[in-house]
């Protein structure tokens, strides 16, 4: 019995060693899985902080990749422009026009953007002179944009060079409420002179907007100012508008005038002037206008919105006589004659005063002059007439010295002189 006994006692010890042993190998590995527990959950951590630094390097790379796709955009537009560019030029052979022993006059470049019904009828009516003589005025077509139709209807012509341009950058205006289409406009303007003047080399440019039809005698004209707008460097363009050329007010077509307002609208720049107008602004500086206009504007639509159409443009006179243009002596016109010229003619109108000097104006026969006060009062004088009444920059349109002249009616030949206050004073005209 005491041998069961103590056989019992040893299983039970050795039971007991085992279970010790099995608690304690359990002990060991549960601390072992609780540190690999641990090692991996430290190990997600690290994942997850790399993933998420992963992460927001591949959203500043896509960022950069948008960057770049625009930019590659962008690029492929210019290289497209460029190799089309290239590819009309060899097709058309500007260089052998400008190669040749005969030196041009002056490049000619219609403006365009998204009117190709307008640039095609502005075309025709600058090939139905040009064609003769175009070795002397190679045609250009310039377009601001992108429009199908516009490119496709300027590359449908062999006798002209296309040019595009494409302005991406966002516009910032000046002044709250101003157009930005005049800022488009005035940044195609700047690029297509630069093209011709620096990149094609010619020494002077006519330029044109695509709604305009031009006189026959329109390129024989600027022949003869070309060597005045050399000479003087006081003048710094030469116009082929008349701002108060309707019909019912121009009479003479042979008659020249200098202006210190711009008239536009189909006008001839020289390069020694282009490269001045980048340093300074053109004060001081004239222009020369015709009495009868050498353009017609035809463009109802377009990016002033019609203002003014019906009244003042759509009556417009355009020239139909063939001035020898040759034959004429310009030297009038320079600086240092045209103010005794011009103050020789204001001196003999008569002085013309009154409320009513419309009908005053009626009873005379020659010429006459009107002084007006200030800017409302000419306003009311030139209302009464039917000319313009708009200033820019404290001038009114087409005037010199202040005086705005033009004929009424136009069937008298009667010259109508409108003074300024000063006007007198600034020709040395003694005031009657």
């Amino acid at each position: 019995m005491a041998k069961n006994f103590c056989d019992f006692r040893i299983l039970l010890l050795v039971a007991a060693g085992v279970f010790i042993y099995i608690q304690m190998r359990l002990f060991a590995t549960q601390s072992e899985y609780a540190d690999r527990l641990a090692a991996a959950i430290e190990a997600e951590n690290t994942c997850t902080s790399q993933m998420r630094s992963l992460i927001d390097q591949i959203s500043l790379q896509q960022g950069r990749i948008v960057a770049l796709e625009e930019e590659r955009n962008r690029r492929d537009q210019e290289c497209g422009q460029m190799k089309s560019l290239v590819q009309d030029l060899e097709r058309k052979d500007v260089q052998r026009l400008i190669n040749k022993v005969q030196v041009p006059v002056a490049a000619v470049v219609i403006m365009a953007c998204n009117r190709a019904d307008y640039l095609e009828r502005t075309i025709n009516s600058v090939l139905k002179y040009q064609k003769p003589i175009s070795s002397r005025y190679p045609l250009f077509v310039s377009q601001d944009g992108s429009n199908a139709d516009v490119r496709s209807k300027a590359l449908s012509y062999d006798q002209l060079s296309y040019m595009q341009h494409l302005d991406l950058k966002p516009v910032q205006t000046e002044r709250p409420g101003e157009l930005i289409a005049y800022y488009k406009i005035a940044r195609h303007y700047k690029w297509a002179l630069d093209q011709l003047f620096y990149h094609h080399n010619f020494s002077r440019v006519i330029i044109l907007e695509d709604d305009m039809e031009i006189a026959p005698d329109f390129f024989d004209y600027f022949e003869a100012t070309a060597a005045l707008l050399d000479k003087d460097k006081s003048i710094m363009a030469v116009s082929s508008w008349n701002d108060n050329g309707q019909k019912q007010f121009v009479h003479d077509p042979y008659e020249l005038y200098r202006s210190d307002f711009f008239p536009g609208l189909g006008w001839m720049l020289a390069r020694s002037t282009w490269d001045e107008l980048l340093k300074e602004n053109h004060r001081g500086r004239q222009f020369i206008r015709p009495e009868v206009c050498r353009t017609y504007n035809f463009g109802e639509l377009g990016s002033s919105l019609g203002q003014f159409f019906r009244q003042y443009l759509e009556p417009i006179k355009l020239n139909d006589v063939q001035v020898d243009w040759k034959s004429k002596d310009l030297s009038y016109l320079q600086e240092d004659k045209y103010a005794q010229h011009f103050a020789n003619i204001v001196a003999k109108a008569k002085p013309v005063s009154g409320v009513n000097v419309l009908q005053e104006t009626n009873n005379i026969d020659g010429d006459v002059r009107i002084k007006y006060r200030d800017q409302s009062d000419f306003e009311y004088i030139a209302g009464q007439f039917g000319i313009f009444q708009e200033w820019k920059d404290g001038v009114p349109r087409t005037a010199y010295k202040g005086v705005v002249v033009f004929r009424y009616p136009s069937t008298s030949g009667r010259r109508v002189f409108l003074v300024g206050p000063e006007s007198l004073k600034l020709l040395r005209i003694k005031d009657s």
